[in-house]
């Protein structure tokens, strides 16, 4: 049994939760389903971003304490990753007081060994992505590259991380494993970033207090950033050795704007710390309306409650995993919703499930049939299982949920178009019974695969579709055989999986 930790970043509680964190969760989500269906050890992580300078300023407004402030926000995000009903294992804070403990021995060890070294900061700074830049970094207006917002100009004393101390060593390791980040384009940036050269980063501020304290300066407290990052560490335990249980990620997912720090600052500090490297660091795109990033700033919020409530979380999760390739930008839609829902879940996977099952009961009083009575030389669906299941299995291992649902959808069209050419109906129940079972037994095994392939994307549909043929249990998905249905199970036709929208 493999041990997978998967991790999404810790989100910033500055605002409510909208689409961009829902997808970042449910695509994390899909893969820990996707190893456990594996047979696979997995720890699903995630959590929220609750110190900085940008939190202070928001609490204040709004005439609270910043811990009064970020207990009210984070409450949207626990109650959201509810409502949606994913699979995490832990939770982490940064206000928790394991994170703080863990973050203060991490200051303290890279102090004592020459890795943070007091000085000066002077230049612009991003309060809304609490993040440095140089002056050449800026735009043509001289606002933040990322958000557009305009920088203010500090100067404080501050206490540095030799970052370029370990740079050279992360130009090794990236040309060693070229999917350390991922898609290709992201690495190809991190490549460019770091031939443009960086610069030690500063690690403390002392123009606020909302923060981690420096352990040996009250004066200073921890960079956000700096913070932040450590939660993979604190939220499996660090410094204590039992975090080795699960270190390293297998998976670290991050959206695109948040790249620089996950690719460059963090393997840097692991390797300051001298922990192994996350496997992958995967970045994904951004949802858009009409070509404008989804963000409260422009007004154009998309509430996931409200599209899993219209539509239903599992046709959601379909839908944020099967319309782009993951890593790339795509356009959000209440028609493109539509147009994937009917197109391949009610007239596709729904149609069979429905089809099948009334056909169980119809000529097999609802039983479906015991394999050891049938007809041996029937051609069925399990031709062309095992290979939609092991490309299933390939892609999802690789991150490209679309076309692993693609993968699933294949086996289902396939599969209608074998009943159609079958045509159960139009046989002499008296002289065609063994061939009528046979095909029956088929199509209900033909279900339970479809089951298995989406379990990890549509919990719900896959345990739907299990209720309905009475089978209790999922089974390994990588050893799983065709056959498992042993006959008499009572199937339950029910109502439509994806009733069609209009």
């Amino acid at each position: 049994m493999a041990k997978r930790y998967l991790t999404t970043p810790i989100y910033y509680v500055n605002a409510e939760p909208h689409i961009g964190h829902a997808y970042t969760n449910i695509a994390t989500d899909s893969l820990a389903r996707f190893y456990r269906t594996m047979g696979d050890d997995v720890y699903f992580l995630t959590g929220t971003d609750e110190h900085g300078e940008k939190v202070g300023r928001t609490a204040n407004e709004e005439g609270k304490e910043p811990q009064e402030f970020v207990d009210e926000v984070v409450k949207t995000f626990r109650r959201l990753w509810q409502d949606l009903k994913l699979s995490h294992d832990g939770f982490i804070r940064t206000t928790d007081q394991r994170h703080v403990e863990a973050v203060q021995h991490v200051f303290q060890q890279l102090y004592d060994q020459g890795d943070i070294y007091l000085d000066t900061y002077e230049g612009p700074y991003c309060v809304h992505c609490e993040t440095y830049w140089s002056e050449n970094k800026l735009d043509d207006q001289g606002n933040c590259p990322e958000c557009n917002r305009a920088v203010e100009y500090i100067s404080e004393d501050s206490y540095f991380f030799r970052l370029t101390k370990y740079i050279p060593e992360l130009r090794k390791h990236l040309e060693a494993n070229p999917k350390f980040v991922s898609p290709e384009s992201r690495y190809n940036e991190v490549v460019n970033l770091l031939n443009e050269g960086v610069q030690d980063l500063s690690v403390s501020r002392t123009k606020f207090d909302w923060g981690i304290p420096v352990p040996f300066d009250e004066d200073h407290v921890v960079y956000v950033w700096f913070d932040a990052l450590l939660n993979y560490l604190s939220g499996i335990g660090y410094p204590n050795k039992k975090f080795e249980d699960w270190w390293p990620p297998k998976v670290q997912f991050i959206g695109k704007d948040i790249l620089r720090f996950h690719a460059v600052i963090w393997p840097c500090m692991l390797m300051a710390l001298d922990v192994a490297l996350p496997e992958r660091v995967q970045a994904h795109g951004w949802w858009t309306l009409e070509g404008d990033k989804i963000s409260k700033s422009k007004g154009n919020v998309v509430d996931p409650r409200e599209l899993a409530h219209q539509f239903g979380r599992d046709a959601l999760r379909y839908f944020l995993l099967r319309r782009i390739p993951f890593g790339e930008d795509g356009v959000m839609s209440d028609e493109g919703l539509v147009e994937l829902i009917n197109g391949e879940l009610a007239n596709n996977l729904g149609n069979l499930v429905n089809r099948s099952l009334s056909m169980v009961e119809k000529f097999a009083d609802g039983i479906v049939p015991k394999p050891e009575e049938l007809e041996t030389d029937l051609e069925s669906p399990a031709d062309f299982a095992a290979q939609h299941r092991q490309n299933f299995i390939e892609l999802m291992e690789d991150l490209k949920f679309d076309r692993a649902l693609k993968e699933l959808m294949l086996f289902t069209s396939k599969t209608n178009r074998w009943l159609q050419e079958e045509a159960p109906w139009k046989l002499d129940r008296e002289e065609n019974r063994e061939r009528i079972n046979a095909i029956l037994y088929q199509l209900c095994e033909a279900l339970n695969e479809i089951s298995y392939l989406a379990e990890p994307v549509m919990p719900e549909t896959a345990a739907e579709i299990k209720k309905r043929l009475e089978v209790s249990e999922q089974g390994n998905l990588e050893t799983r055989r065709w056959g498992e249905l042993k006959g008499g199970e009572k199937v339950t036709i029910g109502d439509p999986l994806f009733p069609r929208i209009d």
